[in-house]
């Protein structure tokens, strides 16, 4: 199924570019071709402290999601095909490298001209990445705290519309009825009912940001158990029970210690729909106890205060509707 569609841009457009999603929408104005200056620049940048290590490291990341932006169909293409043949981003493996891998298995599908596009782009990534793994090594945790500087503010302003429209209720959740990932049997009133509140990640295997927010989620759920919740996964490449991707999900939550539920269903059903129409991976929904949507989604990865908070004030009204 396609990762990403122009409808989604017409049924949430108060969602702007997160700093870690995959298939983002296109911003139009960045420039992204293998000679980028501006990467080069950042990459090349030093930094003497935390702050600095913040900044940076959110400039870096929307750069990245800058590239896949820009071409979206053709990485959605590369995402397809890395699904296909390798399981899991290996923890300590380049990004670049393994785009540039998948690339190369799939050049039958591209033209020459995509192929230079897209290996420009990985190329890109690459760099990015030995750039992020570096402050990463030199100032632990740069990747989660956000800088108060101007231009982390203006690139996460539009992350999420929860906190200015937090009363809001985006209406119900399609109704499903599919499986978890051990074949047992789930269907959503079930599913919602028996939660004070359901915290409903989508997220796909080859999608980093989508991986490097499992670890969150799962001690998110732990937090939400103990308050009547649960965190559920949809992993849009199992969607229709395909086997082959069942066993690769499993095998990334496994690596991860992940325990909380993933679950799929039918992507001609309602909620496979509404799945196609998401055009941004990771996406996060707060669902309360009678199966309503809490709020905007949060999109990207909820790896910063902000993205943590936001998704926390949804999970509270959740909870205070279950109470009522």
């Amino acid at each position: 199924m396609r990762l990403s569609k122009i409808a989604g841009l017409l049924m949430v457009p108060v969602l702007a570019l997160s700093l870690v999603a995959c298939s983002a929408p296109k911003d139009g104005g960045n420039k992204v071709a293998g000679g980028d200056t501006q990467v080069a620049e950042l990459t090349a940048k030093k930094v003497s402290n935390a702050e600095e290590a913040s900044a940076l490291y959110a400039k870096l990341m929307k750069k990245e999601n800058d590239i896949f932006s820009k071409d979206n169909a053709l990485w959605d293409k590369v995402f397809n095909a890395a699904n296909k043949d390798s399981a899991m981003i290996g923890d300590g493996t380049n990004y670049g490298d393994f785009l540039l891998s998948t690339i190369d298995g799939a050049k039958d599908s591209f033209t020459a001209d995509e192929l230079k596009t897209l290996k420009a782009g990985a190329q890109q990534i690459k760099k990015i990445e030995d750039k992020l793994a570096r402050l990463e090594k030199d100032f632990p945790g740069c990747g989660n705290q956000p800088s108060t500087g101007d231009s982390v503010d203006a690139a996460t302003a539009g992350m999420t519309s929860a906190e200015g429209d937090s009363g809001k209720e985006a209406g119900q959740f399609p109704s499903f009825k599919g499986k978890d990932l051990d074949s047992n049997d789930v269907n959503s009133d079930e599913l919602f009912s028996k939660n004070k509140v359901t915290v409903m990640n989508f997220w796909f295997t080859t999608c980093k940001p989508c991986v490097g927010e499992l670890g969150d989620l799962e001690k998110l759920n732990k937090e939400l158990a103990e308050k009547g919740g649960q965190v559920v996964g949809v992993n849009s490449f199992t969607l229709d029970g395909n086997k082959d991707e069942i066993a690769n999900a499993k095998d990334v939550l496994s690596k991860k210690g992940i325990t909380y539920k993933n679950i799929w269903f039918k992507s001609n059903s309602d909620a496979g729909k509404f799945t196609s129409n998401l055009f941004s991976f990771p996406t996060t929904y707060v669902i309360d106890q009678k199966g309503n949507i809490v709020g905007d989604p949060i999109v990207g990865g909820i790896t910063s205060a902000e993205q943590r908070d936001a998704l926390n004030k949804l999970i509270d009204q959740a909870l205070a509707k279950s109470e009522q």
